[in-house]
């Protein structure tokens, strides 16, 4: 840890980054991102929200026109040469040299970074492919790498060495079913054994499965962040109630008599939010009004719920 740094200083934290590019166009609009230490924090939003260059401004390969960075406690890019050792990160798509084998790259790229023991290069690379599927592959040239498996040369490259933070851009792009799932099962293993993870997505699926807390990002700015339960409760809680189709306008009137503002029929089904209300009270109006209870159901908000209601956008919620 950086001299001088408090030990629960977060793992991310900008104040106020901004993007705006010569063009005029504001690609991050003043976000103040907090990752804490041990999450697996889901970057999810539409592509062109501004998640890639939020990323890359975290590394230093693009500086902000506004705001500023702290990894792991240090503040970029002054920080950058102790810190950046222990961040390991898979941005844009990686880019490797096409007539090397996989595994030459990675050596070659592990040379380069003067914090490596050479003594144990060989060793890591080989861990590094095998964690993510590719020891079959190591002699193979890059240039013959499908899409899925330059992601995975990517994936690890960024797993050389042991990282405190890892910042993962679509790390699941080009992959199959089969792949997204090892990554997934990849990234908690990580989080397991201590490590912080940032995951950038535009697949809801990708964040719901993986994730212990999510900023949602839209039109360059960061408009929630916090714990994915907490997340999905800013949404609203409904309740449905399904009877009979003559009974349905009765079951709008209980439920309204109930104090749930903004009863309503939806479909088959009369909805509501639910409020403060126990739906076991909503249960026992119904039935003691005379109406046929067909069925109830209690609809908590999820991340799609809560993204669209914030954004008005819609996104990929499966791949």
């Amino acid at each position: 840890m950086t001299a001088g740094a408090p030990a629960a200083a977060p793992a991310v934290r900008t104040r106020g980054l901004t993007k705006r590019f010569r063009s005029g166009q504001v690609g991050v609009d003043g976000i103040d991102l907090l990752v804490p230490r041990g999450a697996v924090y889901g970057f999810l939003g539409p592509n062109g929200s501004g998640k890639t260059t939020t990323i890359r401004m975290l590394l230093g390969l693009v500086s902000p026109t506004a705001g500023s960075v702290e990894l792991l406690g240090a503040p970029m890019p002054r920080g950058g040469a102790d810190v950046l050792p222990r961040v390991g990160a898979l941005v844009e798509g990686p880019a490797f040299h096409p007539y090397l084998s996989g595994a030459a790259n990675l050596v070659r790229l592990d040379a380069v970074d003067a914090t490596a023991d050479p003594g144990t290069r060989e060793r890591r690379v080989g861990a590094a492919l095998e964690r993510v599927g590719l020891t079959a592959a190591a002699a193979k040239r890059y240039r013959q790498y499908s899409l899925g498996m330059k992601q995975r040369l990517g994936l690890a490259a960024a797993l050389l060495r042991p990282r405190d933070l890892l910042l993962l851009d679509e790390p699941t792009n080009g992959l199959d079913p089969q792949g997204t799932r090892e990554v997934r099962a990849l990234v908690r293993e990580l989080a397991d054994a201590g490590a912080t993870v940032l995951v950038s997505s535009h697949l809801l699926s990708e964040i719901e499965q993986v994730c212990t807390h999510v900023g949602i990002m839209s039109r360059g700015r960061l408009l929630a962040q916090g714990t994915r339960t907490g997340i999905a409760d800013e949404g609203t809680t409904e309740v449905r109630v399904a009877t009979r189709p003559d009974q349905r306008d009765h079951v709008v009137r209980v439920l309204t008599g109930l104090g749930l503002a903004g009863a309503r029929t939806d479909g088959e089904v009369v909805a509501a939010p639910l409020g403060t209300v126990a739906v076991e009270k909503v249960a026992q109006a119904v039935v003691g009004d005379g109406i046929d209870l067909l069925g109830l159901e209690v609809r908590r908000p999820t991340l799609e719920d809560v993204f669209v209601r914030l954004t008005g956008e819609g996104f990929d919620v499966a791949r």
